[in-house]
C-alpha cells in the first residue's frame, strides 16, 4: 500500500522542491503543480507533488497520520 503525505515546500529549484513534514525532509518533483512556491503545502505521493492544499488541510492530515502512528 502506498500513502500520500502532506509536506511543506521549503525551497524550489526548477521542477524540484525541498519539502518537510514532521521532521522528514525530502526532495520531490513539482511538475504537476502550477505556481508552486515556498511555504505551500502539497500532497506528495511516490516523490511527486500531486495536489496543492491549504495549511489547515495539511495540518489536519498530519495530525491524523500521527494518531494512526500512535495507535500502532
Amino acid at each position: 500500500m502506498c500513502l500520500a503525505m502532506p509536506m511543506k515546500i521549503d525551497k524550489i529549484d526548477g521542477q524540484t522542491a525541498s519539502c518537510e513534514a514532521g521532521g522528514l525532509f525530502q526532495d520531490i518533483r513539482i511538475d504537476f503543480i502550477r505556481d508552486a512556491k515556498p511555504g505551500d503545502y502539497v500532497m506528495v505521493h511516490a516523490g511527486f507533488a500531486i495536489e496543492k492544499m491549504s495549511e489547515k488541510e495539511a495540518l489536519e492530515n498530519l495530525e491524523l497520520l500521527e494518531e494512526i502512528k500512535n495507535a500502532l
